[in-house]
Protein backbone atom coordinates (compact mmCIF):
# COMPACT_ATOMS: atom_id res chain seq x y z
CA UNK A 1 0.00 0.00 0.00
CA UNK A 2 1.38 3.23 -1.03
CA UNK A 3 -0.25 6.19 1.24
CA UNK A 4 0.33 10.06 0.29
CA UNK A 5 -0.68 13.03 2.60
CA UNK A 6 1.73 15.58 2.18
CA UNK A 7 -0.29 17.37 -0.31
CA UNK A 8 -3.75 15.85 -1.54
CA UNK A 9 -4.79 12.48 -0.05
CA UNK A 10 -3.84 9.32 -1.98
CA UNK A 11 -4.03 5.68 -0.90
CA UNK A 12 -3.29 3.29 -3.33
CA UNK A 13 -3.57 -0.89 -3.18
CA UNK A 14 -1.88 -3.17 -5.73
CA UNK A 15 -1.73 0.55 -7.70
CA UNK A 16 -5.67 1.26 -7.22
CA UNK A 17 -6.89 4.21 -6.00
CA UNK A 18 -8.64 3.15 -2.58
CA UNK A 19 -9.61 6.68 -1.81
CA UNK A 20 -13.21 7.18 -1.53
CA UNK A 21 -15.19 10.54 -3.35
CA UNK A 22 -17.38 11.43 -0.25
CA UNK A 23 -15.69 13.68 2.75
CA UNK A 24 -16.57 11.95 5.77
CA UNK A 25 -14.94 8.42 4.62
CA UNK A 26 -12.39 10.68 3.48
CA UNK A 27 -11.19 12.03 6.46
CA UNK A 28 -11.83 9.14 8.22
CA UNK A 29 -9.00 7.48 5.56
CA UNK A 30 -7.09 10.02 6.01
CA UNK A 31 -6.86 10.06 9.67
CA UNK A 32 -6.40 5.73 9.49
CA UNK A 33 -3.35 6.46 7.11
CA UNK A 34 -1.74 9.54 9.04
CA UNK A 35 -1.51 6.71 12.19
CA UNK A 36 -1.41 3.52 9.96
CA UNK A 37 -0.37 0.88 12.57
CA UNK A 38 -2.12 2.62 15.50
CA UNK A 39 -5.65 2.03 16.90
CA UNK A 40 -7.09 5.17 16.20
CA UNK A 41 -10.25 5.12 18.70
CA UNK A 42 -14.00 5.39 17.27
CA UNK A 43 -14.64 8.47 19.76
CA UNK A 44 -11.73 10.10 17.81
CA UNK A 45 -13.34 9.13 14.51
CA UNK A 46 -16.33 10.62 15.93
CA UNK A 47 -15.10 13.58 16.59
CA UNK A 48 -13.30 13.95 13.87
CA UNK A 49 -16.53 13.50 11.73
CA UNK A 50 -19.09 15.34 13.80
CA UNK A 51 -17.21 17.85 16.35
CA UNK A 52 -19.68 17.73 19.25
CA UNK A 53 -22.43 17.30 17.44
CA UNK A 54 -22.54 13.59 17.51
CA UNK A 55 -25.55 12.44 16.11
CA UNK A 56 -27.49 8.89 17.77
CA UNK A 57 -26.57 7.28 14.48
CA UNK A 58 -22.94 7.95 15.18
CA UNK A 59 -21.08 4.21 15.81
CA UNK A 60 -23.78 2.71 12.80
CA UNK A 61 -22.53 5.56 10.02
CA UNK A 62 -19.19 5.04 11.19
CA UNK A 63 -19.33 1.16 10.66
CA UNK A 64 -20.74 2.07 7.50
CA UNK A 65 -17.75 4.19 5.94
CA UNK A 66 -15.79 1.54 6.97
CA UNK A 67 -17.39 -1.30 5.35
CA UNK A 68 -17.21 1.61 2.15
CA UNK A 69 -12.96 1.89 2.78
CA UNK A 70 -12.91 -2.08 2.72
CA UNK A 71 -14.82 -2.60 0.47
CA UNK A 72 -12.41 -0.40 -1.92
CA UNK A 73 -9.18 -2.44 -0.54
CA UNK A 74 -11.27 -5.43 -1.69
CA UNK A 75 -11.97 -4.07 -4.94
CA UNK A 76 -8.54 -3.42 -5.77
CA UNK A 77 -7.85 -6.85 -5.79
CA UNK A 78 -6.40 -10.16 -3.73
CA UNK A 79 -3.05 -9.78 -1.67
CA UNK A 80 -0.35 -11.40 -2.19
CA UNK A 81 0.14 -12.85 1.31
CA UNK A 82 -3.40 -13.98 1.21
CA UNK A 83 -4.96 -11.04 3.37
CA UNK A 84 -8.27 -9.76 3.44
CA UNK A 85 -9.76 -6.13 3.66
CA UNK A 86 -10.92 -6.63 7.33
CA UNK A 87 -7.06 -7.37 7.78
CA UNK A 88 -6.20 -4.35 6.50
CA UNK A 89 -8.22 -2.09 8.15
CA UNK A 90 -9.08 -4.04 11.16
CA UNK A 91 -11.96 -4.01 13.76
CA UNK A 92 -9.34 -3.51 17.13
CA UNK A 93 -10.42 -2.93 20.86
CA UNK A 94 -11.93 0.43 21.01
CA UNK A 95 -11.38 1.15 17.54
CA UNK A 96 -9.95 0.39 14.02
CA UNK A 97 -6.35 0.33 12.78
CA UNK A 98 -4.83 0.14 9.14
CA UNK A 99 -2.13 -2.13 9.19
CA UNK A 100 -1.03 -3.15 5.87
CA UNK A 101 1.78 -5.64 6.35
CA UNK A 102 3.78 -3.66 3.67
CA UNK A 103 3.59 0.13 2.73
CA UNK A 104 5.35 3.00 1.76
CA UNK A 105 4.13 6.67 3.38
CA UNK A 106 5.57 10.35 2.56
CA UNK A 107 5.20 11.57 6.17
CA UNK A 108 7.16 9.05 7.02
CA UNK A 109 9.50 9.52 4.84
CA UNK A 110 9.81 12.51 5.53
CA UNK A 111 9.99 12.47 9.13
CA UNK A 112 13.00 10.37 8.13
CA UNK A 113 14.91 11.70 5.86
CA UNK A 114 14.76 15.11 8.68
CA UNK A 115 16.29 13.17 11.40
CA UNK A 116 19.20 12.39 9.11
CA UNK A 117 19.41 15.69 7.73
CA UNK A 118 19.01 16.66 11.63
CA UNK A 119 22.00 14.47 12.72
CA UNK A 120 24.09 15.32 9.72
CA UNK A 121 23.95 19.38 11.29
CA UNK A 122 25.00 17.72 14.80
CA UNK A 123 27.80 16.43 13.15
CA UNK A 124 28.98 19.56 11.59
CA UNK A 125 28.06 18.33 8.17
CA UNK A 126 25.83 20.41 6.52
CA UNK A 127 26.36 19.46 3.01
CA UNK A 128 25.11 15.98 3.54
CA UNK A 129 22.46 17.99 5.99
CA UNK A 130 21.06 20.04 3.09
CA UNK A 131 20.71 17.02 0.42
CA UNK A 132 18.54 15.52 3.16
CA UNK A 133 16.55 18.54 4.30
CA UNK A 134 15.74 19.35 0.32
CA UNK A 135 14.89 15.58 -0.31
CA UNK A 136 12.40 15.38 2.70
CA UNK A 137 11.02 19.06 1.33
CA UNK A 138 10.77 17.79 -1.79
CA UNK A 139 8.43 15.29 -0.88
CA UNK A 140 5.46 18.12 0.20
CA UNK A 141 2.99 18.40 -3.46
CA UNK A 142 0.97 21.05 -1.26
CA UNK A 143 -1.00 22.17 1.69
CA UNK A 144 -1.25 18.72 3.65
CA UNK A 145 -4.56 16.58 2.89
CA UNK A 146 -5.32 19.95 1.56
CA UNK A 147 -8.66 18.04 -0.58
CA UNK A 148 -9.93 16.53 2.81
CA UNK A 149 -12.53 17.84 5.03
CA UNK A 150 -10.76 18.90 8.09
CA UNK A 151 -12.17 18.42 11.79
CA UNK A 152 -10.92 18.80 15.02
CA UNK A 153 -8.29 16.07 15.09
CA UNK A 154 -7.04 16.23 11.94
CA UNK A 155 -6.83 20.05 12.01
CA UNK A 156 -4.03 19.70 14.85
CA UNK A 157 -2.62 16.53 12.94
CA UNK A 158 -2.13 18.94 10.48
CA UNK A 159 -0.52 21.88 12.41
CA UNK A 160 1.91 19.49 13.39
CA UNK A 161 2.82 18.87 9.91
CA UNK A 162 3.34 22.09 9.23
CA UNK A 163 5.36 23.08 11.91
CA UNK A 164 7.45 19.68 11.15
CA UNK A 165 7.72 21.32 7.78
CA UNK A 166 8.93 24.39 8.74
CA UNK A 167 11.56 23.27 11.11
CA UNK A 168 13.10 20.93 8.30
CA UNK A 169 12.70 24.72 5.82
CA UNK A 170 14.73 26.23 8.28
CA UNK A 171 17.39 23.68 9.46
CA UNK A 172 17.93 23.07 5.63
CA UNK A 173 18.43 27.19 4.97
CA UNK A 174 20.80 26.80 8.13
CA UNK A 175 23.17 24.24 6.38
CA UNK A 176 23.26 26.54 2.84
CA UNK A 177 24.23 29.35 5.34
CA UNK A 178 26.87 27.71 6.77
CA UNK A 179 28.13 26.11 3.09
CA UNK A 180 28.34 29.84 2.29
CA UNK A 181 25.21 30.00 -0.46
CA UNK A 182 24.09 33.20 1.11
CA UNK A 183 23.30 34.85 -2.24
CA UNK A 184 21.09 32.18 -3.65
CA UNK A 185 19.34 31.67 -0.79
CA UNK A 186 17.79 35.97 -0.33
CA UNK A 187 14.94 35.30 -2.72
CA UNK A 188 13.71 32.20 -1.42
CA UNK A 189 13.91 34.27 2.43
CA UNK A 190 12.40 37.05 1.10
CA UNK A 191 9.45 35.11 -0.46
CA UNK A 192 9.28 33.57 3.54
CA UNK A 193 9.45 36.20 5.52
CA UNK A 194 6.69 37.77 3.40
CA UNK A 195 4.87 35.03 3.71
CA UNK A 196 5.14 34.89 7.72
CA UNK A 197 6.06 38.63 8.20
CA UNK A 198 6.41 38.08 12.06
CA UNK A 199 8.38 34.82 12.12
CA UNK A 200 11.59 35.75 13.61
CA UNK A 201 14.13 32.76 13.10
CA UNK A 202 13.55 33.56 8.88
CA UNK A 203 14.12 37.29 9.53
CA UNK A 204 17.23 36.55 11.49
CA UNK A 205 18.11 33.75 8.44
CA UNK A 206 17.23 36.78 5.74
CA UNK A 207 19.40 39.23 7.70
CA UNK A 208 21.83 37.42 7.82
CA UNK A 209 21.74 36.31 4.24
CA UNK A 210 21.83 39.63 3.40
CA UNK A 211 24.93 40.68 5.41
CA UNK A 212 27.09 37.96 3.90
CA UNK A 213 26.15 39.19 0.34
CA UNK A 214 27.08 42.87 0.91
CA UNK A 215 23.82 44.37 1.54
CA UNK A 216 23.52 45.37 5.48
CA UNK A 217 21.38 48.15 5.03
CA UNK A 218 18.75 45.88 3.24
CA UNK A 219 19.56 43.51 6.74
CA UNK A 220 18.77 46.43 8.78
CA UNK A 221 15.62 47.30 6.50
CA UNK A 222 14.66 43.26 7.45
CA UNK A 223 14.88 44.01 11.22
CA UNK A 224 12.73 47.39 10.85
CA UNK A 225 9.96 45.40 8.60
CA UNK A 226 9.50 42.53 11.27
CA UNK A 227 9.62 45.17 14.72
CA UNK A 228 6.95 47.01 12.92
CA UNK A 229 4.82 43.81 12.26
CA UNK A 230 5.77 43.04 15.60
CA UNK A 231 4.47 46.31 17.25
CA UNK A 232 1.82 46.72 15.10
CA UNK A 233 -0.15 43.09 15.37
CA UNK A 234 0.75 42.22 18.76
CA UNK A 235 2.35 45.00 20.85
CA UNK A 236 5.38 43.73 21.08
CA UNK A 237 9.28 44.06 20.59
CA UNK A 238 11.44 41.68 18.87
CA UNK A 239 13.23 39.35 20.73
CA UNK A 240 16.35 40.03 22.77
CA UNK A 241 18.15 37.15 20.13
CA UNK A 242 17.07 39.62 16.81
CA UNK A 243 17.70 42.37 18.65
CA UNK A 244 21.26 41.45 19.35
CA UNK A 245 21.64 40.32 15.89
CA UNK A 246 20.06 44.01 15.01
CA UNK A 247 22.85 45.19 16.97
CA UNK A 248 25.69 43.15 15.38
CA UNK A 249 24.83 44.53 12.01
CA UNK A 250 24.98 47.79 12.78
CA UNK A 251 27.93 47.30 14.13
CA UNK A 252 29.87 45.51 11.41
CA UNK A 253 30.72 43.01 13.59
CA UNK A 254 33.27 40.53 11.81
CA UNK A 255 31.34 37.18 13.30
CA UNK A 256 28.57 37.78 10.95
CA UNK A 257 31.09 36.70 7.74
CA UNK A 258 31.52 34.03 9.75
CA UNK A 259 29.90 30.74 8.25
CA UNK A 260 28.34 29.85 11.66
CA UNK A 261 24.73 29.27 12.60
CA UNK A 262 22.39 31.60 12.81
CA UNK A 263 21.45 30.73 16.63
CA UNK A 264 25.05 31.46 17.46
CA UNK A 265 24.95 34.79 15.94
CA UNK A 266 21.75 35.47 17.86
CA UNK A 267 23.81 34.96 21.31
CA UNK A 268 26.87 35.97 20.49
Amino acid sequence: MQIEVLGPIAARVNGTSIVPTAGKPRQILALLAIRAGRVVAVETLMTEVWGDAIPRSAATTLQTYILQLRRKISEAGPQEDGRTAKDILATCYGGYQLNPMEYSCDLLEFQQLVRRGSRAMGENDPATATAELSRALELWRGPALVDVPVGEVLGMEIIGMQEERTRALELRIEADLQLGRHAELIGELRMLVAQQPMHEALCAQLMTALYRAGHPWRALDAFQSLRRALVEELGVEPSPRLQRLHQAVLANDERLEVPAPTHALLTA
